[in-house]
């Protein structure tokens, strides 16, 4: 049964274990010299933010395939400069510092024996886990990300929000649906299209040509949403100005499956699922010997401290 103080704190994982493995020194490693920068950034972000916003739910995401290929089909560039080999029968391999990749199973590990959620989809990005999460959630929704793409989530009715880490977890800011607003003149339920129709070069996603962010929150002011932006396009009678209306019009191939490719899922059905965060680590020795192996201990003793149960 959902209490009044639940809280659910989503966290897209690897953005914020990119974060740090760019942002914590390469010196900081485990006593056999593995680097572990990215381990203990992690484990640091993860207590900033309990510790700041108390949540009783949390879920680490997880991408379990970075580049799903339904999405590929649609847009054949998407995420394609960061492809380092495509493989025939299982995701394609992600450009990722070799010092990062070693780090991974390290992370998985700690906050298994911590008893942290961790939860992925087949041919699913964490974004999708995200939205599912997020959208069928029956608690007030915290979710932590350096990607604007989940700004489309924002729902100040169903209390979900983005903490928003692109200058750092602990510049993060508070995103609503004023702050999408104010930023940029779009509502949060339009920031999908919005950000169709501008595209995003860090995503491979092309854009309709020529519309910049200004140009897709006026059609958006205008219009509506996409279907409405084609239609007035479409229609002669239509108050879209000349300029705007061609460059819709050349991008009607790009505009009839982009918005599959932007949208995040929220369908996704995970079955039964625990994300309470627990009251104590649930298997301390575990925890101790890897904190131990790796040279984690501070890390480690600082997040146990801020569990529900301390």
């Amino acid at each position: 049964m959902t209490k009044p103080t639940d809280r659910l704190m989503l966290l897209d994982t690897a953005s914020l274990y990119f974060r740090a493995f760019f942002g914590v020194p390469d010196s900081v490693r485990a006593p056999d010299g593995t680097p572990v920068n990215a381990v203990r950034g992690l484990l640091d972000f993860i207590t900033r933010l309990v510790e700041e916003y108390r949540p009783t739910h949390l879920c680490c995401c997880w991408d379990d395939d970075w580049r799903p290929a339904w999405r590929v089909q649609q847009i054949p560039t998407y995420k394609g400069h960061r492809v380092v080999e495509a493989t025939a029968t299982g995701p394609d391999v992600e450009e990722v510092p070799d010092p990062l990749q070693v780090q991974i199973p390290v992370i998985r590990d700690v906050l298994a024996a911590f008893g942290i959620a961790v939860l992925g989809h087949a041919e699913m990005e964490a974004d999708d886990v995200i939205g599912s999460l997020a959208s069928q959630a029956t608690m007030p929704v915290d979710v932590v990300t350096g990607d604007r793409d989940l700004f489309q989530l924002v729902d100040d009715k169903a209390e979900v929000r983005i903490l928003y880490t692109a200058r750092g977890v602990g510049r993060h800011e508070r995103v609503d649906e004023a702050w999408v607003r104010d930023k940029y003149g779009v509502d949060a339920r339009q920031y999908a299209d919005f950000a169709t129709l501008r595209g995003d070069a860090s995503d491979g996603l092309p854009g309709v040509k020529g519309v910049g962010e200004k140009t897709a929150a006026t059609l958006l002011g205008a219009f509506t949403d996409l279907p409405g932006i084609i239609a007035a396009a479409g229609d002669p009678t239509s108050a879209m100005a000349p300029g705007p209306r061609s460059k819709i019009e050349a991008s009607l191939d790009y505009l009839a499956v982009a918005p599959e490719v932007v949208a995040v899922r929220r369908d996704l059905d995970f079955g039964v699922v625990d994300l309470t965060l627990p009251a104590a680590p649930v298997d301390p020795g575990a925890l101790d010997e890897l904190a131990g192996r790796w040279g984690l201990g501070s890390s480690v003793e600082r997040l146990a401290q801020v569990l529900p149960g301390r």
